[in-house]
């Protein structure tokens, strides 16, 4: 029992459904700022490479991971891991009630069906529910199916209804805010904007791996997902052009990452004829991955113009900011919030525009540099987590009404 005028330690359980943490970046800042506020801290999660173990207590906060039987690919996979991802996040979710507890669940999508978890505990248990707004995912379907059919519609559907559940629900950006407002029907002053800002003690400058370039000249970098939405065939179209039709054989591509797709874009490259001139790492340690961004030149985000993608804002291109190298992005809405004067801004996807500029910007050492210093300024004075985590702690305090 609490001593008198000593607040009860607040609980809250976090689930996510496709990534494991701490891998998953943004969900592990917000365990961890939780964490140093006084909170109590446990996540569901599903396990992935590197983090198989059912249970772990990594810096006071205890992960309990679930067995995913399919990535999702095609209604049927998705039905499957849809529905394994629910089971686990029920019993778990029992599991921390009648152990360490939680007053509070905080609810990552995709998908957005967690609120059918939140939503139980909510009406049986009288636990708050937050709804972390990652991905849109009407429009992520749409970017990945290319139509707006009957399962479109369940993803709007989902999407209300989790909103509807939500007492309190963060948004990523502006445009994420303007979606639950609008679409969601959420009260403006119940909708948070917590931006993804990197953490700096984490994304090191580090001596770069000559190795990596294979000795060509440059080296061109990415980090993200080998998926449809994520462009990367655009890319790799980009990179024939500036080998085949530029005639540049100085300059090489490092891709770090993983994803349903990988090995469809390994092959892809092999068809293009330009396999030689891109590494696919696969997901890896962060030592590998500082190692290829901190050799690369420049870095690059191919993300297909699509509704999704021009609403999104994209982890990869703040911690390349937090690295201090000049970006080449399509020109999208919330990228270009993001990268400002880091970046240069292909036309939406004209896979020429974005060759030509690669090249451009690999010859031009002198804007390199400049570009380079503006995103990492910005990334130290405006973009960084320490920024973002008082907002967090904030719709925090609006979920258990109270003020700091």
């Amino acid at each position: 029992m609490a001593s008198a005028g000593k607040e009860k330690k607040r609980r809250v359980l976090i689930i996510i459904e496709n990534l494991p943490a701490p891998f998953d970046r943004r969900v592990w800042q917000e365990a961890t700022t939780l964490r140093d506020a006084g909170y109590g801290v446990s996540i569901a999660c599903p396990t992935g490479k590197g983090y198989k173990k059912r249970y772990e207590v990594i810096d006071d906060i205890r992960i309990y991971r679930y067995q995913l039987p399919t990535e999702g690919a095609g209604v049927l996979g998705y039905l499957a891991e849809y529905s394994a991802a629910l089971f686990w996040q029920f019993l778990i979710s029992f599991k921390v009630l009648f152990g360490p507890g939680f007053d509070a669940m905080h609810a990552c999508n995709p998908p957005d069906n967690i609120f059918l978890v939140g939503g139980f505990f909510k009406l049986f248990f009288r636990k708050r529910f937050l709804f972390d707004h990652h991905d849109i995912n009407p429009e992520l379907y749409e970017a990945k199916f290319g139509k707006r059919d009957f399962f479109y519609k369940v993803m709007l559907a989902w999407e209300r209804w989790t909103f509807k559940t939500a007492d309190v629900s963060i948004a990523t950006n502006e445009s994420y805010k303007k979606i639950a407002i609008e679409r969601g029907g959420m009260a403006p002053e119940k909708v948070h904007v917590v931006r993804s800002g990197p953490m700096l003690d984490r994304l090191k400058i580090i001596p770069a791996v000559p190795e990596l370039k294979k000795g060509r000249k440059y080296l061109v970098g990415y980090v993200g997902v080998m998926g449809a939405q994520e462009g990367i065939d655009y890319l790799l179209r980009s990179v024939e052009h500036i080998v085949k039709k530029m005639g540049r054989d100085d300059i090489h591509f490092g891709l770090v990452g993983g994803g349903t797709d990988l090995d469809g874009m390994k092959e892809y490259a092999r068809e293009l004829g330009v396999a030689e001139y891109v590494t696919f790492t696969g997901r890896v340690p962060d030592q590998e991955l500082l190692e290829m961004l901190n050799t690369a030149d420049i870095c690059v985000n191919p993300d297909v113009a699509n509704e999704m993608n021009d609403k999104s804002t994209m982890n990869k291109i703040m911690e390349y900011m937090a690295l201090g190298k000049p970006i080449v992005q399509f020109d999208l809405t919330e990228g270009r919030f993001s990268a400002q004067d880091a970046s240069l801004y292909a036309k939406k996807n004209d896979i020429v525009d974005m060759a030509e500029k690669i090249v451009q910007l690999l010859e031009d050492p002198v804007v390199r540099e400049k570009m380079g210093e503006l995103g990492r300024n910005r990334v130290i004075k405006e973009l960084e987590w320490k920024y973002e985590a008082p907002k967090l702690l904030l719709a925090y305090d609006m979920l258990f009404g109270s003020t700091r």
